[in-house]
């Protein structure tokens, strides 16, 4: 016997249909959620990946920074350290000066002046003394202004003082040559110190 449908086949089709759709559509939203998780994993894998590379350079960024201040640091070290080493040479080179300095004070000194004092400002010499005349303090200037190690000679007073007894008190100032001069003098060869030593020596002895 033949079997009869009653309901309608188009509703029946139109059924089919909309829960094929339901059924692709919940299959689409299925992939589409799966795709966005796996684009959140990898997304999420490449930002930490990314960010460790960040913090491994900043842990090289101070590392270099590090370096470099104490590159910094030595460089600073070194020119204190050559610094004072030109200071401790310049003090080698210049020991002997003050020898020579109190020798040439003694031979630029003319007979009628003697001194009461000498100070010395780094290379400015200060001499006060008596003179029986002014023309003592002026033999003295001249040899000074012969001298090797004294130069410049500045006289900045004469008077006559009832306190220093007979004569005129003075002050005087003068420089120091500083041992570099007398070197570069010798390297060139001029030989000027034994000339002006014999000069200071015979204006004393006619004095």
């Amino acid at each position: 016997m033949p079997r009869i449908n009653l309901l309608p086949w188009r509703e029946g089709q139109r059924k089919e249909r909309k829960l094929a759709f339901t059924v692709a559509l919940g299959i689409a939203a299925i992939g589409a959620c799966v795709t966005a998780f796996a684009a959140y994993l990898m997304f999420g894998s490449m930002i930490d990946a990314q960010e460790r590379r960040n913090e491994q350079l900043r842990v090289e960024i101070k590392h270099v920074d590090k370096e470099i201040e104490e590159i910094n640091n030595l460089e600073s070290a070194k020119q204190k350290f050559i610094a004072r080493m030109e200071i401790i040479e310049k003090l080698q080179r210049s020991r002997p000066e003050i020898v020579h300095v109190f020798e040439e004070i003694v031979r630029t000194l003319p007979d009628g002046v003697y001194l009461t004092g000498v100070k010395q400002t780094d290379k400015r010499l200060k001499f006060e003394g008596v003179a029986q005349s002014s023309t003592r303090v002026s033999s003295f200037m001249r040899n000074i202004d012969a001298s090797d190690w004294l130069k410049n000679p500045e006289l900045e007073v004469v008077q006559t003082s009832k306190t220093s007894g007979p004569g005129s008190s003075f002050t005087l100032f003068a420089d120091q040559v500083s041992t570099a001069g007398q070197e570069d003098a010798g390297n060139n060869g001029k030989g000027k110190k034994p000339g002006k030593a014999g000069k200071v020596m015979a204006s004393t002895g006619a004095r």
